[in-house]
C-alpha cells in the first residue's frame, strides 16, 4: 500500500509532464482574391472654348421712333432727334456740336478751346450734307380745286343739238369745287415716278343759261324742261350734284431747280351723293325762290380720265367723264367735264 501510495505521485508527476497533443492546426481561409480595379473612365475632353463675338462696328446705330412722329437715332458718335415725316424739327448732337433744325433755318453751336461759337446755318445746302434719309416720293392730289363745269355732246360738240337747248349753260356762272382730303402715294424704286391715290369730294352746279330749270315728267319719268307758270322773270336757275371721288394716278416729278414740276394722270371715279334744283325768280314784283332735291336720273356712278400739271403750290387739273350725266334714255346724252386751278399746301 505504501508503494503503490509511493508511485502514485510519480506516476501523476509523470502524468502531468506529460505534453498535451497540440491541437490540429486550422487550415487558413484562402485570402479572397482582390477585385480587379475598376478602369478610370477616360476624362471628357473639355469643350473647346466659343469665341467670343466680334464688337459691334462702330457705325452701328440704335433706332426708336415713337407714334411714327419722332424718331430718335443714336449711335457712337451721335444722337440725332427727328419730328415729322419731312423732318420739320431736327436735333443733332455730335461730340462737342449740337445742330437744332427748324424748316430751312438751324442754329449751330460748337464748344471749344477758344469758347462758345454759335452759327445760324441755311440748311438747303446742310439737308445736301447731312440728310442721309432716303427720300420719300410725295404725291400731289389733296388741296382745294376751283374751277368751271360744262359738257360735251356724243359728237365732242358743246353746241346741243335741237329740242335740248333748256341744258345750255352759263359757264361762267357753273363752278366746280373740289375738296380732296387725303392723299397717299408710293414710289416705283424712286421718289420722281409714283402712283398717286386719294379720297375727295367734288361739289359741281350747272347753272342754266335760259329762262328754265329742270325736272322729271311725271308720265314717262324722262328729264324735261320746267318754267314754272306763276313764276316771273327767272334771275337763277341751276342744278347742283355732289359726289365723292377717288383717282388712281402715275405722276412723275421733274426737278427744275429746288423744287419739281409735277404731272400726272389717270383715271377718276365718282359715287353720287345727293343732287338738287334752285331757281330764283319774282312773283308779282317780289323775289322768292324755289329749291327741289331728287335724282333727276343722274348716273349713280361716274368714271374717267383726268390730268394734272403743276410747279410747287400751284397746279392745273382738267377733268373728263366718259359716262354720261344722265342714266341711258332717261335724259339728254351729254358727257361732263371740269377744267381750273388747284391750290396744294407745299
Amino acid at each position: 500500500m505504501i508503494a503503490c501510495s509511493t508511485l502514485f505521485p510519480v506516476f501523476a508527476q509523470q502524468e502531468e509532464n506529460v505534453p498535451a497533443p497540440e491541437a490540429p492546426e486550422v487550415p487558413e481561409t484562402p485570402e479572397t482574391p482582390e477585385t480587379p480595379e475598376t478602369p478610370e473612365t477616360p476624362e471628357t475632353p473639355e469643350a473647346p472654348e466659343t469665341p467670343e463675338a466680334p464688337e459691334a462696328p462702330a457705325s452701328y446705330a440704335d433706332t426708336v421712333i415713337v407714334l411714327n412722329r419722332v424718331e430718335v437715332i443714336e449711335t457712337p458718335d451721335n444722337v440725332k432727334v427727328t419730328l415729322g415725316e419731312n423732318e420739320v424739327l431736327i436735333i443733332e448732337e455730335n461730340g462737342d456740336t449740337v445742330k437744332v433744325i427748324l424748316g430751312s433755318r438751324g442754329i449751330s453751336i460748337v464748344e471749344g478751346e477758344n469758347g462758345t461759337q454759335i452759327k445760324i446755318i441755311e440748311m438747303e445746302d446742310e439737308k445736301k450734307s447731312h440728310h442721309k434719309k432716303k427720300k420719300k416720293f410725295r404725291p400731289h392730289y389733296a388741296g382745294l380745286e376751283i374751277g368751271l363745269n360744262n359738257y360735251l355732246t356724243p359728237n365732242n360738240d358743246m353746241q346741243l343739238p335741237p329740242g335740248q337747248e333748256y341744258m345750255d349753260l352759263n359757264t361762267g356762272k357753273s363752278w366746280n369745287w373740289n375738296v380732296n382730303i387725303i392723299d397717299y402715294g408710293f414710289g416705283l424704286g424712286t421718289d420722281k415716278i409714283g402712283i398717286a391715290t386719294g379720297l375727295g369730294f367734288e361739289f359741281t352746279n350747272y347753272n342754266f343759261d335760259g329762262q328754265n330749270s329742270i325736272r322729271k315728267d311725271p308720265v314717262t319719268g324722262e328729264i324735261v324742261e320746267y318754267v314754272p307758270d306763276y313764276a316771273g322773270n327767272i334771275t337763277k336757275s341751276k342744278m347742283n350734284i355732289t359726289y365723292m371721288t377717288v383717282p388712281l394716278l402715275l405722276e412723275f416729278q421733274i426737278p427744275a431747280g429746288r423744287h419739281r414740276i409735277h404731272i400726272s394722270g389717270g383715271v377718276m371715279g365718282g359715287v353720287k351723293l345727293w343732287s338738287n334744283t334752285k331757281m330764283k325768280y319774282t312773283i308779282s314784283g317780289e323775289k322768292s325762290k324755289e329749291k327741289a332735291k331728287g335724282d333727276y336720273n343722274l348716273s349713280p356712278l361716274r368714271w374717267g380720265v383726268t390730268a394734272r400739271v403743276g410747279y410747287r403750290a400751284i397746279n392745273f387739273y382738267a377733268n373728263y367723264y366718259m359716262m354720261p350725266l344722265f342714266k341711258e334714255n332717261r335724259g339728254p346724252e351729254l358727257y361732263p367735264f371740269s377744267i381750273g386751278l388747284a391750290l396744294i399746301p407745299f
